[in-house]
């Protein structure tokens, strides 16, 4: 049987390069894109797509994802290719999915309550099988995998708050060697997450330089966000010079009032970098509210030893108060990081297993009802809830946000998982991010404030993570690319979940494909699973 071929005509072609938008036609065969020219192209195919008023591009390319458990309960992946995402960077902040030993596995299984409900069972153990498995089960869209520094780290050292021996890190770097020869893109790190954040520069520069050597990337999360936002990207930009590897700073941003301002001092210090040699850039979501979990606002320490050593902290008197000096002397000596000096008035809960009344609700308010202290509350909920806890928290300003947005070091990254407004991935009240930041970008940036042309906003959600990634036949409309194609309405794209309301799918998505295979056809999913786990070649 012949390869089943696609002939989109009449497109305004943004091609993902940045150059000027064009009128003209694109031919796929099969899973690759043949033709593009300028004008009509007469030629035979088993599918024509008028695209009269709308715009081709490549598909998006999210830079980073969380979507490590959720495309084995849900491969459909409905949130992202709504959005017109056709590959998703999974693994970030620290943690992925793989490798997994005994201890990540229990730690997971106590803090994801999804994997429960979904009946999903944790049976692999390295990259390798893990990828194997994704793909055995389909997925609607591409995925390139990074390998958490926790998950590394938990191989040698557990949760334990120390700095590996020297036979313990060249454990570490055995398996991060084993992991990227599986075809892994590269580490991240969760430097406000334990176990991550226990990892020192020096043991991180190591590790990268072990990332490097198969050509892989360096994703961080930094160690903080707020007040030690410089000394973080410092940090960030050292380990890339030190170990040569590219570094990739996660959904960059100010934290807290106070910090305001401070990205453009930290991207002229990675336009300074890259003077040096240093191939440093930042991914950006278009919001103003960050979303992680409830845990994340203890300090460090309490977490040693994992979920369960957390709980018996939080139950006892002693240590619990000794957490609560912490987190307040932290806040009065530094100012507001991610906490905020705890503001509990911005903090919303926005999912909670055992409480789903709590959800949409800020935990000032929350403790306001109840008559208790916010600290009191947050810890008894931590307890209740084993540390699954998901917030939201309203941190960062609009001039900020757009100035990393805008600048030419900055590509999309949606900072969430592939959802869907039902089934087990329909609960809570998830960042709209999940659902929306890409035609946010397309509808509110580009078309409403201007802020952004359509071109380069495109080449930040396209060909500049390719870049980054070593994809060198994805992320452009070009002969011979993976035909990834994205077909909007740019009239119409728009973004529609908000932060009470956000398993809304944006509008002005047409179609979508992924690797030559319609995957969103006039709006709505065909349920076709053409994506591929792709491998970083060495």
């Amino acid at each position: 049987m012949s390869d089943f071929t696609f002939l989109i005509k009449k497109a305004m072609i943004v091609d993902g390069s940045g150059k000027k938008a064009f009128r003209g036609s694109i031919r796929v065969e099969g899973e690759r894109i043949v033709d593009v020219v300028e004008g009509t192209l007469n030629a035979h195919a088993d599918m024509v797509i008028n695209a009269t008023g709308l715009v081709a591009s490549p598909g998006f390319i999210d830079m980073h994802s969380h979507s490590d458990f959720e495309l084995l309960v849900n491969p459909l992946a409905e949130s992202k290719v709504r959005q017109g995402v056709t590959t998703e960077v999974i693994g970030n902040c620290g943690g992925s999915a793989a490798p997994l030993n005994d201890l990540l596995k229990e730690d997971i299984l106590k803090t994801m309550p999804l994997l429960e409900e979904a009946s999903l069972e944790l049976t692999w153990s390295t990259m390798s099988e893990y990828m194997n498995l994704m793909q055995r089960k389909g997925l609607a869209l591409n995925v390139a995998p990074l390998v958490g520094n926790s998950n590394i780290r938990v191989f040698s050292l557990g949760f334990e708050n120390r700095s590996p021996t020297e036979n313990e890190l060249e454990e570490m770097k055995k398996i991060l060697a084993r992991v990227m020869e599986d075809g892994a893109f590269g580490m991240s790190t969760g430097l406000i997450y334990p176990p991550s954040c226990y990892a020192d520069t020096d043991e991180l520069v190591e590790l990268a330089k072990v990332v490097a050597q198969f050509g892989g990337i360096y994703t961080t999360h930094i160690r903080g966000e707020g007040y030690t936002l410089v000394n973080a990207v410092k940090e960030a930009i050292e380990i890339g010079e030190r170990a040569s590897v590219p570094v990739e700073i996660s959904h960059h941003k100010a934290s807290g009032k106070t910090n305001w301002g401070k990205v453009k001092k930290t991207l002229l210090m990675m336009e300074e970098a890259r003077e040096r040699g240093v191939d440093v850039t930042c991914d950006v979501y278009p919001y103003t509210a960050g979303w992680t979990r409830l845990d994340a606002l203890l300090p460090p320490t309490a977490y040693e030893g994992g979920v369960e050593k957390l709980i018996e902290r939080l139950r006892n008197p002693e240590t619990r108060g000794e957490i609560k000096e912490e987190m307040m002397r932290t806040s009065e000596e530094a100012g507001p990081d991610l906490l905020g000096a705890p503001e509990w008035d911005i903090i919303m809960i926005s999912y909670c297993k055992g409480h789903p009344d709590l959800e949409g609700k800020t935990i000032e308010d929350i403790a306001k009802e109840k008559g208790v202290d916010p600290f009191e509350f947050v810890f008894d909920l931590l307890i209740e809830e084993k540390a699954s806890v998901s917030i939201v928290l309203f941190t960062m300003c609009e001039e900020d946000m757009r100035y990393v947005l805008s600048h030419r070091l900055s590509m999309v990254g949606s900072d969430s998982s592939a959802l869907a407004p039902y089934g087990v991935l329909g609960k809570g009240k998830p960042h709209p991010r999940t659902y929306g930041t890409f035609p946010r970008i397309l509808g509110r940036y580009v078309r409403e404030e201007g802020i952004l042309t359509l071109e380069k906003a495109i080449r930040k959600m396209t060909s500049l993570p390719a870049q980054k990634l070593d994809l060198k036949d994805r992320g452009l409309i070009r002969e011979g690319m993976w035909a990834d194609i994205v077909i909007m309405n740019p009239k119409r794209a728009i973004d529609q979940a908000t932060y009470q309301e956000p398993h809304q799918y944006p509008k002005g998505i047409e179609y979508v494909l992924v690797n030559g295979k319609l995957v969103i056809e006039h709006g709505e999913h065909t349920k076709a699973l053409p994506g591929r786990v792709l491998h970083l070649s060495h």
